[in-house]
């Protein structure tokens, strides 16, 4: 049986940056600062959450969510301070898996997924950036981590068209920054008649 873990990550300075054809879509600036480290900051900033569940080999159980993210309540993800460097200011995101899933108990895997989602408008072309600084927390055990760049279409039930990722398991215990890139171009799907797809940005692996 896999014990439960705690896992810190840490991310700034988070930045998704839209080339000047996509100008429709408003550009997605965090660095943490004027969020008050509370329950509540994070929804209201437009972070969620969503949950994997799978068996101790590796079979898909069932998923949760999307829901509100909760911060500062000692589950998936809070606001602290004090985890920053010279450039990354007095507080940062910190990511968690989800303590609250009672199947960490029977060894199954939970994958906590923490992630902003915006649309792509219709039209859009170009290359959007997702920008950040990260450092490692104490992950331990056989857990893993990843950020990433998702885009899921509606119309298909929202089935996964682009998954470009960093791997965060072997981030240094240092900053580092990270840059991930998707052309949107060609990539919005209708839903209700309107040319559009969704994007994730940030995800959090924990096993």
């Amino acid at each position: 049986m896999r014990s439960k873990v705690k896992v810190m990550f840490s991310v700034a300075a988070l930045l998704c940056v839209l080339s000047a054809a996509s100008f429709a879509q408003v550009p997605y600036l965090q660095d943490f600062e004027g969020l008050a480290p509370v329950d509540g900051s994070l929804a209201a900033d437009g972070w969620k959450i969503f949950g994997n569940v799978f068996s101790p080999t590796g079979g898909y159980l069932y998923g949760y969510g999307v829901f509100a993210a909760p911060n500062n309540i000692g589950n998936w993800c809070d606001i602290v301070s004090g985890e920053g460097g010279p450039d990354q200011e007095s507080q940062q995101l910190v990511a968690y898996s989800d303590y609250a899933n009672g199947d960490h108990a029977v060894g199954n895997l939970i994958e906590a997924n923490l992630f902003q989602e915006q649309v792509i408008p219709a039209g859009a072309t170009g290359m959007w950036y997702f920008t950040f600084d990260a450092k490692m927390g104490n992950l331990a055990g056989a857990s893993t981590a990843i950020a990433f760049i998702k885009v899921l279409n509606p119309a298909t039930g929202y089935s996964m068209t682009v998954f470009n990722t960093a791997d965060m398991t072997n981030t240094p215990a240092t900053w580092t920054g990270y840059m991930l890139t998707v052309d949107v171009t060609g990539l919005e799907g209708p839903i209700s008649g309107n040319g559009v797809a969704h994007i994730r940005v940030f995800e959090l692996h924990l096993c």
